[in-house]
């Protein structure tokens, strides 16, 4: 029972990664319309000013190309993390986010780095180390089915393409597996199976020796009951 009312579907298992979706879309239309070029409001790298990325960069895009690929598993990882992770979904997407930047601001090269990519990342691997610490049937079915359709985002962590934030990829990444260990006791985890103790288990010590039941011996006392006929007198 408990498990079904922590699956339990809502409104805002689709909604809130909709609007996520929809607010870096707008943002996008934005800075095209208007002319303007949001990449300073990235993260730039052991700079105070690159800080404010931490917050802003996740809303940021290169372009359509960019923006469309981060669109799509962003979309469905985070509606994967509203509904098997409903308890912790929030502090997932805070504070994954905040150490993920941070983290970037860290390790990157110095320049502006954009896009929601670390998050993708984040949601990439908490949804997969989770479902595999957890060794709950239906969360590692998740997990397989990430892997899945998102395996191949593996290799990004690595500096293999020209361009593109691997610092922020490899960033989500750890933090996510990070996450998925330190929430592994929260939300839905695996149920220990415990045996009902029977009568026959009574027989047993803990060491498993037999123990021969006590039989009490029931001491019937009869009741003796004399009757006496008097002989009539000859």
């Amino acid at each position: 029972m408990k498990e079904e009312s922590q699956l339990k579907y809502s409104n805002k298992v689709f909604i809130i990664p909709f609007l996520f979706v929809f607010v870096i879309w707008f943002i996008y239309w934005i800075e095209i319309k208007f002319g303007f070029n949001f990449n300073k409001f990235g993260v730039l790298p052991r700079k105070l000013t690159g800080l404010k990325g931490v917050l802003s960069s996740p809303f940021i895009h290169s372009d359509t190309n960019h923006l469309f690929n981060n669109s799509v598993p962003l979309f469905v990882l985070s509606t994967c993390l509203f509904y098997f992770y409903e308890e912790v979904t929030l502090k997932v997407l805070v504070y994954g986010g905040l150490v993920t930047g941070f983290l970037t601001w860290i390790i990157a090269r110095e320049s502006y780095h954009i896009g929601a990519s670390g998050i993708v990342y984040l949601l990439f691997s908490f949804i997969f180390f989770s479902g595999i610490i957890k060794k709950h049937y239906r969360l590692v079915a998740v997990s397989l089915i990430t892997i899945f359709l998102y395996g191949s985002m593996i290799w990004y962590v690595l500096p293999i393409k020209e361009g593109m934030s691997w610092e922020g990829h490899l960033s989500g990444f750890i933090t996510g597996f990070i996450l998925a260990i330190f929430y592994r006791c929260k939300g839905i985890t695996k149920k220990k199976f415990e045996f009902s103790k029977t009568e026959f288990d009574d027989m047993f010590d803990e060491n498993g020796n037999y123990i021969p039941p006590i039989v009490e011996e029931e001491l019937e006392i009869k009741e003796l009951n004399y009757k006496y006929i008097y002989k009539e007198n000859e």
